[in-house]
């Protein structure tokens, strides 16, 4: 049996996994607040626990394996989106969800065992926080339940913070009625127009941090072995669910090792909407980039590492893919090679997994490579319909574009280099040229028939 590290948040080392029941591996992973399209960098924390999904299932066998992701569908965002359209809430959720879920299978992404939807759990959340106001640890204060920070003396254990650097450094709700800035809201209350449920503080709502943690406990139990998200997360909601977690169930622990994935860039800068960099994955399954390649670009790096999106990088995994295809069509699987396992086994190196496949491709063997491939969630049937088709042959262009370079640099005339060049663009490639000679990509959106006429 392959042996798993992981890099756990809660300690800051890398320790060998293992499981609390060999028989009844658990994760959680938080999941979308489902109101709109997911964005890119939504998608990455998805495809890194899919890749820790598809190895416990292969170490442990995948009847012994249990994955939750959850949905958040009661959210102040979901409300206003609701008021904004004038649609029902129920219906905004159902259609994100299912959004999610055709967005998520483009990229080859397995399903969870267990999707639980917030809604579906507000009693367990009530009686959870019952639980944390008859232990002391919570407290009624204008309509509103609030957790005491201070009760819980390992408060800022998992982002490594005390109490007072993180009052100084986040933003935190201002409110009279809070004994401490940090108190944080287990429930509130639900005007008429807003969605809500009878309480013991009356009718209201969950705050977000306490869906998790009940849902965790409903489905896992008190006590599980990895949870995960990005580390957007890690303060304040998964710092939340701990402290209310391990007050509600004293001793259990809650999750035993916490999974935390970097951040998504765009061509080197932070995604947002004000530097036009900002896209959903439908956006780009839309412009014509395979899920697929997606997924390829992001097992390209640790998922401890800031991973920047671009659009070389798609195109050349678009090239490898293609290339790779090529070389498994009809070929039988065989076992998943050693060296692959390890690579992914040490802390989801997924990196150094594609190295291997490389190396695979390069050593002609083509079983390894697309058992590796299997494993990975590349190279399958189910997400391969884009390749379909004999892929373009650039090579002669590549020779053309090279001889007339090389006659220009003798007559200085460089019209003719700059004519293919802007053809070539035009049509989706990227045009690289240097000493060693001319390299011609394919991008996304790659349109073959613009290359009529390029040619003389």
């Amino acid at each position: 049996m392959a042996e798993i590290r992981l890099t756990n948040t809660l300690t800051r080392t890398k320790e060998v996994f293992t499981p609390i029941d060999p028989k009844n591996v658990r994760m959680y992973v938080c999941g979308p607040t489902v109101y709109d399209r997911a964005h890119l960098g939504n998608a990455r924390p998805v495809v890194v626990f899919d890749v820790l999904y598809r190895l416990l299932r292969h170490v442990h066998g995948a009847e012994h394996v249990t994955y939750v992701r959850n949905f958040t569908d009661v959210d102040d965002k979901i409300n206003a989106r609701a008021a904004r359209d004038g649609r029902d809430i129920r219906a905004i959720t159902d259609e994100t969800i299912g959004w999610y879920h055709e967005d998520m299978d483009a990229l080859g992404t397995l399903r969870p065992d267990v999707e639980p939807r917030a809604t579906e759990h507000i009693g367990q959340m009530i009686a959870m926080i019952e639980g944390l106001v008859a232990a002391g640890h919570a407290y009624e204060a204008e309509g509103h339940v609030l957790f005491a920070v201070e009760s819980y003396a390992g408060y800022g254990r998992l982002s490594g913070r005390s109490v007072e650097d993180m009052i100084a450094g986040a933003r935190v709700e201002v409110a009279p009625y809070k004994r401490n800035p940090m108190d944080f809201v287990l429930w509130k209350p639900s005007t008429e127009d807003l969605p809500g449920w009878e309480s013991p503080w009356g009718r209201g709502r969950p705050g977000w941090h306490i869906e998790c943690s009940a849902m965790a406990k409903e489905l896992l139990g008190e006590s599980f072995d990895i949870h995960g998200g990005g580390n957007d997360l890690m303060f304040p909601h998964h710092e939340n669910e701990i402290a209310q977690s391990c007050c509600a169930a004293p001793g259990a622990g809650f999750a035993r090792v916490w999974l935390h994935n970097e951040m998504l860039q765009v061509e080197g800068k932070k995604m947002s909407k004000s530097l036009g960099n900002f896209f959903t994955v439908r956006d780009l399954l839309d412009r014509g980039v395979p899920g697929e390649v997606i997924r390829f670009v992001f097992l390209g790096t640790h998922y401890r590492k800031p991973m920047d999106w671009t659009e070389r990088k798609a195109g050349e995994a678009e090239a490898v893919l293609r290339k790779w295809r090529g070389m498994v069509s009809g070929v039988e699987a065989g076992a998943v090679p050693e060296a692959v396992l390890a690579a992914v086994a040490d802390d989801l190196n997924t990196a150094g997994a594609v190295a291997e496949m490389h190396r695979l491709a390069a050593e002609g063997d083509v079983a390894g490579l697309k058992a590796a491939g299997a494993f990975l969630g590349l190279l399958t049937e189910e997400i391969g319909a884009w390749a379909e088709g004999p892929a373009v042959d650039l090579s002669g262009l590549e020779a053309e574009l090279a001889a007339a370079r090389e006659a220009a640099m003798a007559s200085k005339d460089f019209s003719r280099v700059d004519e293919m060049k802007a053809a070539l663009v035009a049509a989706g490639v990227e045009v690289r040229m240097s000493k060693a000679g001319v390299e011609l990509i394919p991008g996304p959106g790659f349109d073959p028939a613009k290359l009529e006429g390029v040619s003389e």
